[in-house]
Formats: C-alpha cells, structure tokens, sequence
C-alpha cells in the first residue's frame, strides 16, 4: 500500500489548516554530536528543546481507494499534555521546482480519550511507535531530530527496540498555500547542514507503508 512519507514531527502547537513543506533524511548514531553542534551554531535556539512522543496510527478503510490515515501523538514527556490528531495529504508532486515535498496538514489538539473515539468512528490502529530526539528553529523552520522505536507489547511505552542505527532528520515549514518561497529558504538552509546531513525531497511514490 502506498502511503505518505512517515513524519515524526513532535507534539507543540497546534495548525488548523496548513500546507507542510518538507525535507527529510538521517544520520548514524556516531555523527549525531556533529550534527547537533552544527545546528547550535545555525539555529535560534542554541539548546534544542527535547521530547518523547508516542504515535498511534489509525487506518479507516473504505470501499475502493487507499484507506485514510489519521496520526494520534501523545506526549510522554508531559502525560497532562493534550493529545494531538494530524492529517496529512497526499504530496504534491506536480511541481518539480519545487524544491521540498509539499502536502496539506491539519493538526488538532485534543482530549486523553482521543483513542476511544477513533475506535467508536470505525478507524483501526495499524501500528504505534515512539519517537524521541531534539528540536531547533530557525525563524518559520523547525528542524527535528529523532530516533523511532518500535513497541514490542502493544500500547507498553516502557518495552520498547530501536528501529535503526540512525536518526531521522526533518526539515520543516507549515505556511499557508501559496508561499513556496519557503522552500528556497529550506533549500539554502540545508545546504549549510552538508556533508554531516543531506536532506532531500522524498518521493513519495517509493515509500512504502
């Protein structure tokens, strides 16, 4: 099945109705210090914020087409802390001057029975991890860092094994439709993280769910 690249972006904020421009690649575990030292010196926040998240997500299956896709994200770090729900569309590919993926994104926060809920609407959870790293920002840009974990008991944070030897590494924007000059400033931006990190603009079509 065919599905959007996975995003691991963390639970602060909340959009109602945005376009996501996005860039994406990874890291060993040994170039990781590098990685964040460069990013202390070109980023606003020269100590990133830090999170551990756990993300469920919910297929709901019609009768032709893919099914669609909803992402549950709960804070670990700060349980009192809402729930998020996240939409995200298909990416835009029509564009090749484009110089990041482009896909609508609506992020919700919402209540602790937010599971319940998707359950009650028909939605199925397909599969969960954990996602924990660091945060910078430069300017309207969010730069994540993130090591994932597959869980090993349903719904146990606590049980949890490394997917990778390596860190995902997003490069972000949410901007109203339109504004594609952000991803020139993406582009830019990304070019100073080379030859530690290089991010690209994923396709979409050679991802798989």
């Amino acid at each position: 099945m065919e599905a959007p690249p996975v995003t691991v972006m963390p639970v602060t904020g909340g959009t109602i109705n945005m376009m996501e421009y996005l860039l994406q690649g990874s890291v060993l575990d040994q170039a990781l210090e590098s990685l964040l030292h460069r990013l202390r010196g070109l980023c606003d926040n020269m100590e990133p914020e830090t999170f551990t998240d756990h993300e469920l997500v919910y297929l709901l299956k019609g009768q032709q087409g893919n099914p669609f896709i909803l992402r549950a994200r709960r804070s670990l770090s700060h349980p009192t802390a809402p729930w998020h729900l996240r939409y995200l569309g298909q990416p835009e590919v029509g564009d090749k001057s484009r110089h990041a993926l482009v896909r609508n994104c609506v992020d919700v926060a919402a209540s602790h029975s937010l599971p319940d809920f998707l359950n009650e609407m028909g939605f199925r959870m397909d599969h969960e991890f954990v996602a924990s790293g660091h945060i910078f920002r430069k300017g309207a840009m969010k730069v994540v860092v993130s090591k994932l974990s597959r869980i090993l008991v349903p719904g146990n944070t606590d049980n949890t094994e490394r997917l990778s030897l390596s860190y995902l590494v997003e490069l972000s924007v949410l901007a109203p439709a339109g504004q594609d000059t952000v991803s020139e400033d993406m582009r830019s931006f990304a070019e100073q993280l080379k030859p530690l990190v290089h991010l690209e603009k994923i396709d979409p079509s050679k991802q798989r769910h």
